[in-house]
């Protein structure tokens, strides 16, 4: 008597399906459809869930997240960045980038958006007064008078088409490199924290002058990039290069915030220091409390000072 036929395995997900091919992990039988390539034959798909869920997600240097060499977070700041000076211009009443528009969109975003500074006043021919007058015109609050958000706002906010264009250039220089080594998360931290920094400077040096721009975040990225580098053992020649010639202008220039840009370099100097020599042991948790600090600081000094004004 002949032995039987073996019995022909079926796919465990599919059991009308008939296959000889086993999953490398399980043992599994599997048909073409839950096949899923692997490093040695094939996996099923529940081995491959289970691999992605114990494997470890890439991370940087200084522990930031591999999808930051995509650089979205640079990419998404330029274009908030882009988006504010189109929506002065639709403000300021229309105008092209290219000429008045744009300048007239950020004395009118003094007021709507928030520069650093006083009080300012919308006359009814749609200029900006600097200083607030009782009865003529739209009054918007500095943050002296309670504007604290200008803080923020301050930093996206440009005095015409070269001013804009030069800061986005250096953040998407500075940013893609940072964003790559730092993760999407820890680079907006530092540039937002850093662009407070500034900010927070320029208010306690000249409440009264009107400032803007992304220049303070930029000096801070300058700071923090000489320091990751330093961290890597890289050429820093470079950077300390254009810091130095940036630092001249700063110095020159009459229209420049001097406390701004120096606002920004300290403060984003601390923010890379603790980002790019924190310890491997609980380093996230190291990064997380010493930004948290920065911060906290920036905002009892910026609260201090209301008060004193309220007080005095």
């Amino acid at each position: 008597m002949s032995d039987p036929a073996p019995t022909v395995p079926v796919c465990y997900r599919h059991t009308s399906r008939e296959t000889w091919v086993r999953c490398a992990r399980c043992e599994r039988p599997i048909c073409p459809d839950c096949m899923r390539d692997a490093a040695v034959g094939h996996q099923c798909p529940e081995c491959v869930a289970e691999g992605r869920r114990t494997q470890r997600s890439a991370r940087t240097a200084f522990g930031g997240s591999a999808a930051g060499q995509q650089g979205i977070v640079t990419k998404v700041l330029i274009g908030v960045n882009a988006v504010v000076a189109l929506i002065g211009v639709a403000i300021s009443g229309g105008g092209s980038l290219l000429g008045a528009g744009l300048f007239s969109a950020a004395g009118r975003l003094h007021a709507f958006g928030g520069v650093i500074g006083p009080d300012v006043t919308v006359r009814p021919n749609g200029t900006v007064l600097s200083g607030a007058l009782p009865g003529y015109g739209d009054v918007f609050v500095g943050i002296d008078g309670g504007g604290v958000y200008r803080l923020i706002t301050a930093m996206f906010i440009h005095y015409g088409l070269l001013h804009l264009l030069f800061n986005m250039w250096a953040l998407w220089v500075l940013g893609r490199n940072l964003e790559a080594v730092l993760g999407p998360a820890r680079f907006l931290a530092l540039y937002l924290i850093a662009g407070l920094g500034g900010n927070v400077a320029a208010y306690l040096v000249d409440p009264g002058a009107l400032s803007a721009g992304a220049s303070t975040a930029v000096f801070g990225l300058f700071a923090a990039f000489f320091i990751v580098l330093r961290r890597l053992k890289r050429d820093t020649s470079a950077v300390v290069g254009i810091l130095v010639i940036n630092l001249i202008l700063t110095f020159t220039v009459s229209s420049l915030s001097i406390a701004g840009h120096l606002g920004g370099l300290i403060t984003g100097g601390l923010i890379g220091a603790i980002l790019a020599y924190a310890p491997r042991t609980n380093r996230t948790v190291v990064q997380a409390v010493g930004a948290g600090a920065v911060l906290l600081f920036l905002i009892l000094v910026t609260v201090a000072r209301i008060a004193l004004v309220h007080a005095g």
